[in-house]
């Protein structure tokens, strides 16, 4: 090897060195931005877990579960957990009732009927929609909506799940709607040349092909929409009364576990105290069933994307 290749190996080498650090401080950059994403998430599940314990140190788990009275901030106290999930689940089901089947709708119109011009200016409105604050939705539902369904149903209170249910769906729609058209936009074309050349129409060929095939983004979707409606807190807290009721009649007021906390969380009440302790185990609650419904989807995508 003459002389004059040493430099020129000695810079490569220099020139690799650099490079190499560069990755691994790129790499632990990476890294240490997941680290913060899972430590903050075991940090709330360790507050969640820790002051629970103490609210149960007062409250027997059997009185949380299958009380049917909501009272914790009375002097004759009931933790019924079951009553806040009753308007949980009732506004829930109510805005599902509308995210998922317009959703759904306005998906595979975009996907496989609207032109490129209209897809291109509907779908940034649609995101659009997604990015309101859901505080002007509770007043929309509680100024707008509820007089308006009070015409058609004249004995409908002033706070109710069903208009808060109803505003919360049209706010959920874009999540399902947007998810659920990348899914159907990622079905290969060859599927859908196929259904054509055996003379499916495109109504056809969108219902019995492209949907099937995009079942696990479809799947993913929804799940987004449930826990995006099981989490929702200012609607509800605005236009559904926030008065603990057992019942799964929207045409009632109800207080929902995110509304309650609200409510605890704007008053006095002392730190450490059982009534302040109660949205530690609600939030508890409420994680554990957001955990349900991903644990859910994480299932369907997978024994989906299986069959398909």
């Amino acid at each position: 090897m003459s002389a004059n290749t040493v430099p020129v190996v000695s810079e490569r080498l220099r020139k690799k060195a650099s490079r190499h650090m560069k990755e691994r401080f790129i790499e632990s950059l990476l890294f240490g931005a997941a680290l913060v994403s899972v430590f903050t998430t075991l940090a709330i599940v360790y507050i969640l877990f820790t002051e629970s314990l103490k609210f149960f140190e007062h409250v027997p788990l059997k009185d949380f579960l299958f009380d049917t009275q909501w009272t914790p901030l009375f002097d004759d106290a009931h933790f019924g957990i079951i009553v806040l999930l009753s308007g949980t689940i009732t506004s829930s089901a109510v805005a599902l009732a509308v995210a998922i089947p317009l959703g759904t709708i306005i998906a595979i119109y975009l996907s496989e009927f609207a032109p490129f011009k209209v897809r291109e200016i509907a779908k940034p409105f649609l995101e659009l929609l997604g990015g309101v604050p859901t505080i002007i939705y509770g007043y929309f539902a509680l100024v707008f909506l509820t007089p308006l369904l009070q015409k058609i149903f004249p004995g409908l209170p002033g706070f109710n799940l069903l208009s808060a249910g109803l505003v919360m769906g049209v706010m959920i729609i874009p999540y399902v709607a947007s998810l659920s058209e990348d899914a159907m936009r990622a079905v290969p074309m060859a599927l859908r040349e196929g259904s054509y050349a055996m003379g499916a129409t495109r109504l056809q060929t969108a219902l019995r092909v492209v949907v099937p095939a995009a079942t696990s983004g479809i799947a993913s979707a929804y799940i987004l929409g449930i826990s995006r409606a099981v989490g929702e807190t200012m609607i509800l807290a605005v236009a559904a009364g926030m008065q603990p009721n057992l019942t799964f009649n929207p045409a009632e007021s109800g207080a929902t576990i995110t509304s309650f906390i609200v409510q605890v969380a704007l008053g006095d009440l002392p730190h450490g105290s059982i009534g302040y302790q109660t949205i530690f185990a609600a939030g508890l609650t409420l994680m554990l069933m957001t955990l349900c419904f991903n644990m859910l989807g994480y299932w369907m995508r997978k024994r989906f994307r299986e069959v398909y």
